[in-house]
């Protein structure tokens, strides 16, 4: 898997923002995670819906922040290469919506609670990938392949296991499937080709 940056200025420019953002909330003003996070409540009651937006930028935990980055680091540029930065754009962007959309649906009458990071977005960008490369390795810990069909659909399916049974409290479930679903929802609109690439390499 090459990475070039200079034919991903979007993935760049997430990985950016997303950085400084998240070193602002973790290490100088902590309140960021409470004024931009998904709050449902503050949705509902006081219409702030630029928290669709804001809550995939803040992160509470460094390690949560390192694994989103590490991610889109990963498979951002190999995405953007294929859809081109402005599809790869509205991919992103469209893959946090929806996850936000099926956390809000979730957890709407929940108060005070707040859910933060890219990991929504990101798992949209993971599951693009996948349609065009679904038998590329990844080396989980750093050294044990795993296609990333197979990494993609465990992802998931954790997350789907976790929401039933609220397990691993702090993390958004409900954002990473509503991420997967309108990843491969919008790859598929914007490149429709992406479907038969897939099907053809899986011998269908």
């Amino acid at each position: 898997m090459s990475i070039d940056f200079l034919s991903a200025p979007v993935t760049l420019l997430l990985l950016s923002v997303n950085g400084l953002v998240g070193i602002l909330g973790l290490y100088v003003d902590p309140s960021v995670v409470d004024r931009y996070g998904f709050r449902p409540d503050r949705i509902r009651d006081h219409g702030e819906w630029y928290r669709f937006v804001t809550a995939g930028f803040v992160h509470v935990a460094f390690w949560h922040l390192a694994f989103n980055l590490l991610t889109l680091f990963y498979f951002g540029p190999e995405l953007e290469a294929r859809l081109g930065s402005g599809k790869f754009f509205m991919v992103f962007f469209g893959s946090e919506l929806a996850a936000h959309a099926l956390t809000y649906r979730a957890r709407r009458l929940e108060p005070h609670y707040n859910a933060i990071g890219a990991s929504g977005a990101i798992s949209g960008v993971l599951f693009g990938y996948c349609l065009f490369e679904p038998f590329s390795l990844l080396y989980f810990f750093g050294f044990v392949p795993i296609p990333a069909m197979v990494f993609a659909i465990s992802f998931v399916a954790v997350s789907l296991w976790a929401m039933k049974r609220e397990k691993m409290a702090g993390i958004a479930h409900e954002a990473h499937v509503g991420g997967a679903l309108g990843g491969l929802f919008l790859t598929v609109l914007l490149e429709p080709s992406a479907l038969g690439t897939f099907f053809r390499q899986l011998g269908v």
